[in-house]
């Protein structure tokens, strides 16, 4: 996979790559296989980062510290998504509209700065899942290199380069935690951050931990090997809930399902 990947990288090297670096698993291993490249022929390359309130703001400062280990020159943008309706009122297609406006930065950087491509982490999996975002990237021109590789694929090449994100757990937006047509705010989203940061901190060996949100009830979801460790500490959870502002707490017997309120929708991108 990586003489695959670099075949794919190698021509867009000489005329510059920005990529748009979240410093999850996908984006860390180009960050890492570009700078390994740049180390044997020298090419302009920088990695792209935004920062806005539907991501933990450990994220940003993890891409950082990842981008600065390989000596790769980082810069940091924000934008208030919340300002785009369709992102606010969380629409089926919020995506769509987030990621054009996050990429019509990355766009107008990279043009300003002569880095003629922008590249993104999109992988092989994202094609079997409901990703209207990609549409966005689509007529944007962005480039991904990863698609047609596993989510699998990539992992495990990850763990041959050594890197410490080959085994990261997927961080999508903080807007997946609510369901569609319900009005964002930025009390609401630190309130799930707030939450799940709470049961990472009492299970930190478990990896998939996402606080769905109901209106006032705030559904858990964790791995199903999990559940009983966390039912043993309901009481514990309950309260901190409260206090965080829920009324009724739930663990989910079903357990963790990535994107579980896209299941109607998958297939039915814009």
């Amino acid at each position: 996979m990586l003489d695959a990947l670099k075949q794919r990288l190698e021509p867009l090297c000489a005329d510059g790559i920005a990529l748009a670096f979240s410093g999850g698993v996908d984006s860390s291993l180009l960050l890492a296989v570009l700078a390994d490249m740049r180390r044997e022929r020298p090419f302009p390359l920088v990695a792209l980062t935004m920062r806005t309130v539907l991501q933990p703001p450990a994220e940003s400062a993890e891409a950082a510290d990842f981008a600065e280990r390989f000596g790769v020159e980082h810069r940091v943008f924000t934008f208030n998504p919340l300002s785009i309706d369709e992102v606010r009122r969380n629409r089926v297609d919020r995506c769509y509209h987030c990621k054009k406006a996050v990429f019509g930065q990355f766009l107008a950087y990279a043009a300003e700065h002569g880095f003629k491509h922008v590249i993104d982490g999109t992988n092989g999996d994202d094609a079997h899942a409901y990703r209207p975002g990609r549409k966005a990237l689509r007529e944007s021109g962005i480039l991904s290199p990863l698609s047609g590789f596993s989510k699998a694929d990539i992992r495990a090449l990850s763990a041959r380069l050594g890197l410490p994100t080959a085994s990261k757990p997927a961080a999508p937006c903080l807007a997946t935690r609510f369901e569609y047509d319900t009005v964002l705010t930025e009390d609401a989203i630190e309130r799930v951050e707030k939450g799940e940061a709470f049961l990472k901190h009492l299970f930190p060996d478990v990896q998939n931990v996402r606080l769905r949100v109901h209106k006032n009830l705030a559904r858990i979801e964790v791995s199903a090997p999990a559940i009983p460790a966390l039912a043993a500490r309901a009481a514990e959870i309950a309260a901190e809930m409260k206090r965080l502002g829920f009324d009724f707490t739930t663990l989910d017997l079903d357990g963790f399902r990535s994107g579980c309120f896209d299941f109607d929708l998958k297939g039915n991108e814009l």
